[in-house]
């Protein structure tokens, strides 16, 4: 089984890479588009899609912050984007369990973010929602939840449950954890 770590790795790689080879080359790339007459532009536009520049970095920096809280002496951050996660897991090894656990649930959730900002929104699917525990998760790009489509799973209110992919991947991490606690006894 693929570690989570290589795995969100993997797709920062992809994210990374998929926007640095399909620039911006004019207005149609740029989510806001006016149907009314704009002034004309003085400066070109951006080379990249600046919101998932400025999400690459974000997701570095979370990463490094929380490995430096963990371990203050962790050396400098690797020169690719993608190698932040070895970095991570070498600097977090020793720390306590509830650390390690936290620094997995932080690398599954990023996983998930990288995936879904390259439009694989599947990728909740396989994911058991955290209160019925069934599969059918469907990702609702309007509202950043994931649902869950049961029709008997419901809140109080009568509506379908949503879910943060911070809640799901505490909930995966948790499972996790519990599946390696009932295997080893």
């Amino acid at each position: 089984m693929r570690r989570d770590d290589e795995a969100a790795a993997e797709s920062l790689a992809e994210l990374s890479k998929f926007f640095r080879s399909h620039p911006v080359t004019g207005p149609a790339g740029h989510s806001y588009i006016a149907s009314e007459a704009r002034p004309t532009r003085v400066h070109a536009g951006a080379p990249a899609n600046l919101t998932v520049v400025d999400h690459i970095d974000a997701t570095v920096a979370e990463l490094a912050d929380y490995t430096r809280q963990a371990n203050p002496e962790a050396g400098t951050l690797p020169p690719r984007v993608e190698a932040v996660y070895e970095w991570c897991a070498e600097n977090t090894k020793n720390a306590p369990q509830d650390v390690q656990q936290r620094r997995d649930t932080i690398v599954y959730r990023q996983h998930l973010e990288h995936a879904i900002a390259m439009g694989d929104t599947k990728v909740v699917r396989p994911i058991r929602c955290p209160a019925c525990r069934t599969l059918g998760l469907f990702w609702k790009r309007e509202i950043s939840r994931a649902i869950c489509t049961n029709a008997r799973c419901l809140t109080k209110d009568g509506l379908s449950h949503r879910w943060t992919l911070a809640r799901l991947a505490h909930a995966q991490i948790e499972d996790r954890q519990k599946s390696v606690r009932v295997r080893a006894t």
